[in-house]
């Protein structure tokens, strides 16, 4: 079957073309599609079309399988089903200055950071730019008339940059004015420090606010915690970043997960602050959301507000990450490994 969404309007006109459609259909198929509207209502295309395209294609090739809504703060757990049957999660976050989606750029993921669920049980394989534009559909039609999502950040499961040519092509279609139309500067996109994808990034014109999964101050601890240490140094990273500072004038973000024992001394934030030192940047200092399979722990409030004194009294801009979504296991792939070990073991989910 077709993915439509996965095409750009020009491509769209082109299998349009071959079906011997006149050009104008491929802005209003565009829109339709973008809109998540199903074929059989998009009343202005021919009914003979209509009928080719339900038979060859699909309008989205990803569906909401289920939904958790936090009681506390209006936050809602996404589980997407895809056509092969593959799940995956995204998480709605609702602010003041409008709809935040959070979203997977993979099914899983390889990266195998420590703090992370998403990577306990790997990469299946990579979503295309229409599947992810498909949760963005999902949950524009999930707010309802009226509503839409504002903001995007790519902090879902799987490793953005990993994906690279999916990614950079989601980001195109994002924009575009007759299709959800979302500008890039209402996006965040986050590694973990692909250095030869971030410098090629740099690259794209596309303006997203670059967030670095730092996490150490140090090689020795980041290659205790995230493998991709062994690859690429902290100085490769951070030249990587000043890099894409140079090239779009934005500010990188670092984002920090505190981690008792590991990372959240106040040592380590001297450290930080003497890597960050005249960078324009700002660092997200996150309270780890204990991970068991990992053994790894948070750290409470006084610890949190300890390290951002630090950094603050250093010149480094920082802020505390607003908790959201505590209730219903906000974290990338706690619902998928729950929905995952229900079906093998023949459970109804709790």
């Amino acid at each position: 079957m077709l993915e439509l969404l996965n095409m750009t309007q020009a491509e769209l006109g082109e299998l349009l073309a071959a079906w011997r459609q006149p050009a104008f259909r491929k802005k209003q198929l565009f829109a339709w599609l973008h809109q998540g509207v199903p074929f059989e209502q998009m009343l202005n295309l021919p009914a003979a079309l209509r009928e080719r395209l339900r038979a060859e294609a699909v309008e989205n090739a990803v569906s909401v399988l289920d939904t958790v809504s936090s009681a506390i703060d209006g936050t809602v757990k996404l589980l997407y089903r895809l056509q092969d049957g593959n799940v995956i999660e995204g998480v709605l976050m609702r602010y003041k200055h409008g709809n935040t989606l959070c979203l997977s750029t993979q099914v899983g993921c390889k990266m195998g950071c420590a703090f992370c669920a998403s990577t306990l049980d790997g990469c299946v394989r990579n979503l295309t730019a229409g599947e992810m534009l498909g949760q963005v559909i999902c949950a524009n039609r999930l707010l309802g008339q009226g509503e839409r999502v504002h903001n995007i950040v790519l902090m879902g499961s799987g490793e953005p940059l990993d994906n690279y040519e999916n990614t950079t092509r989601f980001l195109r279609l994002l924009r575009e004015p007759d299709g959800v139309n979302i500008g890039l500067r209402n996006v965040s996109l986050s590694t973990c420090g692909l250095v030869p994808q971030m410098i090629a990034f740099a690259g794209e014109n596309l303006p997203v606010t670059l967030s670095v999964s730092l996490h150490a101050p140090s090689d020795a601890i980041r290659r205790t915690i995230m493998p991709i240490a062994n690859r690429y140094a902290i100085s490769e990273v951070l030249d990587a970043c000043r890099i894409y500072i140079e090239k779009t004038g934005r500010r990188v973000i670092f984002e920090y997960a505190l981690i008792r024992g590991v990372n959240a001394a106040p040592e380590h934030a001297r450290a930080l602050a003497s890597l960050l030192r005249g960078m324009q940047c700002h660092v997200n200092l996150i309270p780890l959301n204990s991970v068991p399979e990992r053994g790894l722990q948070g750290v409470n409030e006084r610890e949190v507000a300890a390290f951002k004194a630090a950094l603050e009294e250093r010149h480094i801009s920082v802020t505390r990450r607003r908790e959201m979504g505590d209730d219903i296991e906000g974290a990338c792939g706690q619902l998928r490994r729950k929905h995952i070990a229900a079906e093998l073991n023949g459970l109804p989910e709790q």
